[in-house]
């Protein structure tokens, strides 16, 4: 199934090795719901030449932070050898559903972002871990970290990959020099410790 479109496809994991003598390879997971292999079991796999080869899924089970998946027709170390690097994916039409107000990070990258009217850029990445809020890595004539945070969203037209926001006066200027800061930080050096 070659030609596809890629924004068709979500990938679910990433082989990194082969694992066991039957064939079976090891997989990084880029989902949040690992359940749902007990169920798929027609997957597609993209090679490191961008084709996209049909793949059956026999058996999976989490290993040591991972998750292990057996596919038909690769029975040896030799043919999983074959499968590490490839992605591990699934049409965009078989995602899970999210409650209302989730949204898939794959469908945010992309989107143009709008404080009011004024458009700040695109929407890179999505970073997570730093606050309670996801940050939205927003680029256009500079870079910003915007805060995902539903009280600044007021409308996600994500099919016509727009979020239009009302931020709080000054979250933009804090953010821009924040980062000056930690700029010139990197350029002379870590502050001396006090005496």
């Amino acid at each position: 199934m070659q030609g596809a479109d890629e924004a068709e496809f979500i990938t679910l994991a990433r082989v990194t090795k082969t694992q066991g003598r039957k064939g079976e390879v090891a997989a990084t997971l880029f989902t949040d719901f690992p359940e749902r292999f007990a169920s798929r079991k027609q997957l597609f796999g993209l090679d490191s030449k961008g084709q996209r080869h049909e793949l059956s899924l026999q058996d999976h089970w989490p290993h040591k932070g991972q998750i292990v998946l057996k596919f038909a027709g690769v029975d040896s170390i030799s043919q999983a050898e074959m499968l590490v690097g490839w992605e591990i994916q699934i049409s965009r039409s078989q995602r899970a559903k999210l409650e209302e107000d989730q949204v898939y990070v794959s469908d945010l990258v992309g989107c143009s972002v709008y404080d009011g009217n004024c458009l700040l850029g695109t929407i890179q990445e999505v970073l997570f871990g730093s606050g309670e809020a996801p940050l939205l890595v927003v680029r256009g004539k500079k870079e910003y970290l915007v805060p995902f945070a539903a009280g600044y969203i007021e409308e996600m037209a994500l099919e016509q990959k727009q979020v239009r926001m009302k931020l709080p006066e000054g979250l933009l200027d804090l953010d821009s020099s924040l980062k000056q800061d930690a700029a010139q930080r990197k350029k002379t050096g870590p502050e001396p410790e006090p005496l």
